[in-house]
C-alpha cells in the first residue's frame, strides 16, 4: 500500500514548485490564488527567494504548503493511488489537504495564521531547539526533567532512532545538550529556528490558532491521517481539529507514526515536497520500506513506476 508523507519547515529551497507552475496552467492558477489570499507574492518567494526571506517562518510555512498542495494536485490528476497520509509538523496541513479534510484556501489561511503566531509567540533569543543524535529517547526524557528547574525543556520531535529534537527555554536547552553529550550523545546540534516550536512556550500561538481552526469546516478524511501527536490513524473531522491544535505545543511523534503505518501494511512511502529528508528518516525507522520522492515533473515520472516493478522489468 502507498502512503503520502509531507515534509515540514527546514525542507524549503529556492525554486520549489517553479517548474510545476511553468508547466501546468492549473498550478499557475493555484500560485496566483495563494498570492491573492496572502496579499503578497509568496510564489515569488518560492521561485526566487531571496534565501533570507524564504527562511522566515512567516514565509516558509505558506510557501511549503503552497508547494506541497500543487504537488498533491498533480498526483490527483495522475491518479496515483494512496491509502494513508502523514505530515511532519507543518507538513500535517498538506496531509490534510491530500486527505480532502479542508479546502486549499482555508488551509492556506490557517497556515498563515499559524506561521504568524509561532513567529511571535516567544521573544527572540528566549527559546531554542537542538537535535540530539545517537542517544536513547528515555535518557533524553530524563535529561529534560533534570533541567526543568532552569526552564521548559521537552522532546519536540521524535524523528528516527538516534535523532530527537528538544525545545524550550534557551538556557535549559543548552544545559540539556551538555548533559546529553556527557551521557554519550554523538552530537548535539543547535537549530536555526525562530522559536521553541512544539513546546509549552508555544501556548500563546496555540491560543491564537484555536479560533482560526474552529472557524474552518473540516470534513471526514478520505484516507486515514496518521497524526503527529499520537501517531494514530484518524479520519474524524473533530478529532483532527483537536489533534492539529495539540500539535503546536506537543511532540511530533514521527518515528512512532511510521512504525504504526508500516505495522498496518504500508510498504511504499512517497515524500511529496522538496528534498528527501523524510525518505532518509523512514529508511532508519523501517529499513524494509520502499521510499520515493516527488517535487517536479521528472520525479513524478519516476514515482509512477515503483522501484520494485522497475527491478522486475
Amino acid at each position: 500500500m502507498n502512503a503520502l508523507v509531507f515534509p515540514g519547515q527546514g525542507s524549503q529551497k529556492i525554486g520549489m514548485a517553479r517548474v510545476m507552475v511553468e508547466t501546468h496552467p492549473w498550478a499557475a492558477a493555484m500560485a496566483r490564488r495563494a498570492d491573492e489570499i496572502l496579499g503578497h507574492s509568496i510564489s515569488s518567494v518560492c521561485f526566487t527567494g531571496p534565501e533570507e526571506s524564504l527562511k522566515k517562518t512567516i514565509n516558509t510555512q505558506p510557501a511549503l504548503f503552497l508547494t506541497e498542495a500543487i504537488l498533491t494536485e498533480a498526483l490527483r490528476r495522475q491518479q496515483i493511488p494512496f491509502q494513508a497520509v502523514a505530515g511532519h509538523s507543518l507538513g500535517e496541513y498538506s496531509a490534510l489537504y491530500a486527505a480532502g479534510v479542508a479546502d486549499f484556501e482555508d488551509l492556506l489561511r490557517l497556515v498563515q495564521t499559524r506561521a504568524r503566531a509561532m513567529e511571535t509567540a516567544c521573544p527572540t533569543g528566549e527559546g531554542a531547539m537542538a537535535a540530539i543524535l545517537m542517544l536513547d529517547r528515555q535518557k533524553i526524557a530524563a535529561i529534560c526533567q533534570e533541567v526543568a528547574p532552569i526552564g521548559v525543556c521537552v522532546m519536540a520531535n521524535l524523528n528516527a532512532p538516534g535523532q530527537v529534537v528538544i525545545s524550550g527555554a534557551a538556557a535549559a536547552v543548552t544545559k540539556a545538550g551538555e548533559l546529553a553529550k556527557a551521557q554519550g550523545a554523538k552530537r548535539v546540534v543547535m537549530l536555526e529556528v525562530s522559536g521553541p516550536f512544539h513546546s509549552p512556550l508555544m501556548t500563546k500561538a496555540r491560543t491564537e490558532l484555536e479560533q482560526a481552526i474552529r472557524d474552518i469546516t473540516f470534513r471526514t478524511a478520505t484516507v486515514p491521517v496518521y497524526t503527529n501527536v499520537d501517531a494514530a490513524p484518524t479520519t474524524d473531522a473533530n478529532q483532527i481539529k483537536n489533534k492539529l491544535l495539540e500539535q503546536l505545543t506537543g511532540t511530533v511523534r514521527w518515528e512512532d507514526a511510521i512504525q504504526a503505518m508500516f505495522a498496518a501494511g504500508f510498504r511504499r512511502f512517497i515524500e511529496v515536497g522538496p528534498g528527501k529528508v523524510l525518505c532518509g528518516l523512514i529508511k532508519k525507522i523501517a529499513p524494509e520500506a520502499e521510499t520515493a520522492q516527488f517535487e517536479d515533473p521528472t520525479t513524478l515520472a519516476a514515482i509512477q513506476t515503483p522501484a520494485s516493478a522497475a527491478a522486475q522489468a
